[in-house]
């Protein structure tokens, strides 16, 4: 019996796992469970293909022997299976078990997982912790799930790992957590040895200079003292079509020159003295890369840009859209544009687009400047799903291929019109319109574009105008918006820090170590004292020229260009520069800590309306029975007072700055994960359930 060789096939998901393997085989592959993991084997030519997924990152970086929690510095560390050193990671734990024994029956290897940094992560540290066999495996690429896409890979499966990515990853998980483990270990330790309380305060190598770019904007909108102007608007009457107009000088200083201007027009008409139309190429938009989409996406969905990289993940792996952790604006034609079009065309909604497109004398997109090596821009590859698409998934999918069809799409053409007209040859106004000559792009990518025009008649100089209506409309100058968390995203891009694939994870992060609050981001106390604190004693921490420099250095891996060992060592030296100016000032930088940490704990727990029984405080408290938490009155631990809440028991609670419109109480917020917060009158809600019991 001739003897079949095996070669396990690792995947980064199940769902990749499983088209895969319909992909490789005609009939449906043979499935197999082993301590929980589902795995797939299929028999092709003279060898057995077995494949299993992983289930994200199995292995994580780890302290070299067991350390004190509260020890630091930690220069030595290993990589470690994720249950030896997270909690919570029982299954994982099973499944590498698993792939463990599935190894050892195999004679050669490849990682199948995501081609980025993180997949190339994922593959290696399992074919050589749990396989021993990293030096005898290939690499698949691939950029989307498709069985043609995955079929191609198979094919051209390269014999060796891509070690450079492997290694650029290594390096910047590596830094990331002796960065992180440090400083917080750092900034906790001396808050607790000046109030011999432990709370945790993070920071790290882009969390820090994140922070920074919350706080800093957060001072810029409270020291910003609005300036008032004024502008003199007019209505006017031309050719029978009424349209608005404006003073030529568009901001005025004072409210006294402006009602000099309208006591002047006020009752007069005017002459056309000018009268210019020009015609404005507006050209499509790039295709989206992972920022790109992730911004849209905020702007016409409202969606975070973790829920929004979530939804396109989901989107890739039922085969709907290539992968989306991409910073390319570039779209190969080895991709097949009229394949992808012919599919979209089996939609009925965009079959009438798609075909004019394929009618057109040429298929060529518009491209951005950005490149990705790994990956080309985000596109739909024209799969039909064989599942129905739940509707905020659908609304995504839209989104990816109205765009797509907009970049092949011609330049739209809009016609902008500017008349001036003149009164009692002194005041000068200005009317401006606009039209669309040619939808071009427009007409594909709507809703998500919406094209205004305010259409003027053609006039002849000389020609009256009537002033229907004048006024002086005060205005104050605005300071710069808070960041939302698209608008935060595009900041760490444009300072090239972080990654496309962790900055949407970074933001999360702050928003659960309550460092920042609201959609339209502000820091918290605690945040603000943190960034003081290290502006003050180790400015390096938050210097985004410091992370970026680091940044371009672990990108020089991938490139060859540098070692990663090179790379680490040069980090821990920088690190213990920073170290040796926190030591000796770690007193103060506890005092300032801790007194942040009490005067944040009082803030959150503090309510801003008395007790409507006596007139005291009134607490947020969590009882050490029930473990329950509740409004109830600061006289209540002296038996002075019962007066009490109930509030809800699950999700982050906080009390908000607004006030119960029918009763004057303070509003909470209640935020459960994935959902959007509740609020909430806690007072109404108990007269309320008071109400319907009586009833």
């Amino acid at each position: 019996m001739k003897y079949l060789a095996r070669t396990l096939i690792i995947c980064e998901k199940p769902d990749a796992a499983r088209r895969l393997a319909d992909a490789l085989t005609e009939s449906k592959p043979a499935s197999h469970r082993k301590y929980g993991l589902t795995y797939y084997e299929i028999k092709k030519q003279n060898n057995i293909l077995t494949i299993c997924p992983a289930l994200g990152h199995l292995y994580t970086v780890g302290s070299k022997e067991e350390v004190p929690r509260r020890k630091y510095p930690v220069w030595d560390y290993l990589w470690k299976p994720i249950h030896e050193v997270e909690k919570g990671h029982e299954r994982q734990k099973e499944w590498l078990s698993a792939i463990e024994e599935l190894g050892k029956e195999a004679d050669h290897f490849i990682n199948a997982c995501d081609f980025d940094i993180e997949g190339s992560l994922i593959g290696y540290m399992i074919l050589k912790y749990a396989c021993q066999a990293e030096e005898k495996a290939g690499r698949m690429k691939y950029s989307t799930l498709t069985k043609t896409d995955l079929k191609n890979a198979y094919r051209n499966v390269s014999s060796h790992l891509d070690y450079d990515i492997v290694k650029a990853g290594m390096c910047r998980h590596e830094i990331d957590w002796l960065y992180g483990i440090n400083l917080s270990r750092a900034l906790t330790e001396s808050a607790r040895k000046h109030s011999e309380r432990y709370t945790t305060i993070s920071t790290g190598r882009v969390q820090g200079p994140t922070l920074n770019f919350i706080v800093e904007r957060e001072i810029e909108v409270n020291n910003f003292k609005p300036t008032p102007y004024w502008t003199v608007e007019t209505t006017v009457d031309v050719d029978g079509t009424i349209v608005k107009g404006q003073y030529s000088k568009k901001i005025l200083e004072t409210e006294t020159e402006a009602k000099h201007i309208v006591e002047n027009v006020k009752g007069k008409s005017g002459k056309i003295d000018n009268f210019r139309e020009t015609k404005m190429e507006v050209s499509p938009p790039y295709p989206f890369d992972l920022t790109t989409i992730q911004t849209e996406a905020h702007k016409h969905f409202h969606t975070s840009p973790s829920q929004t990289l979530r939804i396109l993940e989901n989107l890739y792996l039922q085969a709907l859209i290539s992968y989306p952790r991409t910073s390319s604006q570039k779209l190969p034609p080895s991709i097949g544009y009229r394949t992808i079009f012919d599919g979209i065309k089996k939609y009925p909604e965009y079959r009438n687009l798609s075909s004019e497109l394929l009618e057109g004398p040429t298929l060529k997109p518009v491209e951005g400047k950005k490149f990705d090596p790994a990956h080309p821009a985000i596109y739909p590859t024209g799969a039909m799903s064989k599942t129905s698409i739940e509707p905020g998934a659908r609304k995504f999918l839209d989104l990816v291929i109205k765009r797509f069809m907009a970049v092949f799409a011609s330049a739209a053409l809009r016609l902008n019109q500017k008349a001036s007209f003149i009164v009692e040859n002194e005041y000068q106004f200005y009317i401006n319109g606009s039209r669309i000559v040619e939808q071009g792009w427009f007409k594909y990518y709507h809703p998500y574009v919406k094209p205004t025009e305010t259409i003027i008649p053609p006039v002849e100089i000389g020609k009256e105008v009537v002033i229907k209506e004048i006024f002086a409309q005060k205005h104050h100058t605005t300071p710069p918006p808070r960041f939302n968390p698209s608008s935060l995203i595009k900041e760490m891009d444009n300072n090239e820090i972080g990654t496309k694939a962790t900055r949407a994870g970074i933001i999360d992060t702050l928003y659960k170590r309550g460092y920042i609050v609201d959609e339209a981001i502000r820091p918290t106390l605690l945040a603000t004292k943190v960034i003081e604190v290290l502006k003050e004693h180790c400015p390096r921490i938050i210097d985004v020229s410091f992370t970026r420099e680091l940044e371009i250095q672990m990108n020089k891996i991938e490139t060859g260009e540098t070692s990663h060992q090179t790379v680490v060592t040069d980090a821990i030296r920088q690190l213990k520069i920073i170290f040796e100016k926190i030591a000796p000032q770690e007193i103060e930088i506890g005092k300032e800590l801790s007194e942040a940490i009490r005067e944040t704990n009082l803030q959150s727990v503090t309510l801003k309306v008395p007790c409507p029984n006596c007139g005291a405080a009134l607490l947020i408290i969590k009882s050490k029975r029930t473990k329950k938490r509740f409004i109830g009155c600061s006289r209540a631990m002296k038996g002075e007072c019962r007066f009490s809440l109930p509030l809800m028991q699950f999700g982050i609670l906080r009390i908000l700055d607004t006030f119960c419109k029918k009763c004057g109480f303070q509003l909470v917020s209640i935020k459960s994960k994935r959902k959007r917060p509740i609020i909430s009158c806690p007072k109404c809600y108990v007269e309320g359930l008071a109400n319907r019991r009586e009833s």
